[in-house]
């Protein structure tokens, strides 16, 4: 049975995305995914999706090499980030605490097993819009009405050399729930998926084949329709951008997707993720068998070998 310490985490708050080529991918979140710049700090950029209620959701900042920086999640309530630090600082991976990044009050860093810096805050700072304020008084602002449209961040797939190790931590650390994976014909889990509330993931974990660590398999941007995707596939098409896979329905979960790589390396997925929602707060969680993956993507198409070779950092596999 479900405990009531698993609704701790309200949800995936935002991502630091790391970039060799920072303007060239400005101008891809920007420009091409219709998101506004609200403050910028040094190296670093802070952009929000258009009905985002927090300040930002990703924070760009420039770097040697791709990758993803520091995750953060929001907790619950102040009694829920105490309950969460405590179970982080019992498992050692604890960093400790500071006075938080932009628009978020005081936050507790940690790391998963893998080396991924993560952090969970409570208190938070709202958006108000200014010259973009919106017609319908329940959306954070304007609807941007060109390019993608990403109306929300909603989840985050890490590279893992256990994915075992660190989805046991996630589920531990944060009462993350579990709702599909793959198991390999050895016994081991090839991917897992978790999630905090009503969607049927926020948070997913991939073996890792270079068993290099601390590595990013894609972000996941939401817009409001299957049709949405279409068009931002004719988008990427028309500005050069590298378009992997898709659009497609995968099988598991059910999202219809697109994945692109954005000009600094990093994939990015764009995901119609509503189609099903977990309302069964003790939902059987969904195994899948290698024989069931080989046949593909829910209307047949195979994954592509980039998907499983391709991560930020990019790295070279022993021995290779």
């Amino acid at each position: 049975m479900t405990a009531d310490t698993s609704f701790d985490v309200a949800h995936l708050a935002h991502v630091e995305l790391l970039t060799p080529k920072p303007a060239e991918s400005r101008w891809f979140f920007e420009e091409l995914l219709a998101m506004r710049v609200v403050a910028e700090d040094g190296d670093s950029i802070y952009l929000r999706t258009w009905d985002e209620y927090q300040l930002y959701t990703i924070k760009l900042t420039a770097s040697d090499a791709a990758g993803v920086g520091r995750t953060s999640f929001r907790a619950s309530s102040p009694q829920a980030l105490e309950r969460r630090v405590a179970a982080i600082e019992a498992t050692g991976h604890g960093t400790g605490w500071t006075e938080g990044d932009l628009g978020c009050g005081p936050t507790y860093g940690f790391t998963d097993p893998d080396g991924h810096a993560m952090a969970i805050f409570y208190e938070a700072e709202r958006y108000v819009a200014t010259d973009d304020k919106p017609a319908l008084k329940n959306q954070a602002s304007r609807f941007p009405g060109r390019g993608v449209n990403a109306r929300r961040l909603d989840h985050i797939n890490y590279l893992a050399k256990d994915v075992e190790a660190n989805g046991e931590f996630l589920r531990d650390a944060l009462g993350m729930r579990e709702s599909e994976r793959i198991r390999l014909d050895n016994g081991r889990f090839a991917a897992w998926w978790f999630h905090f509330s009503l969607k049927s993931y926020d948070v997913v974990y991939s073996d890792d084949w270079t068993k290099h660590g601390n590595r990013l398999h894609h972000i996941a941007f939401a817009p409001d329709t299957r049709e949405d995707i279409l068009k931002a596939a004719d988008i990427f098409l028309e500005n050069g951008i590298h378009i992997e896979s898709g659009p497609h329905k995968h099988a598991i979960n059910q999202t219809f997707f697109l994945y692109v790589w954005e000009p600094g390396g990093n994939r990015i997925e764009f995901a119609q993720a509503g189609a099903r929602l977990l309302l069964d707060p003790d939902q059987p969680v969904v195994e899948w068998s290698e024989a069931e993956r080989r046949k593909g993507q829910a209307w047949g198409m195979k994954t592509i070998e980039t998907f499983h070779t391709h991560g930020t950092p990019v790295v070279e596999a022993p021995g290779h």
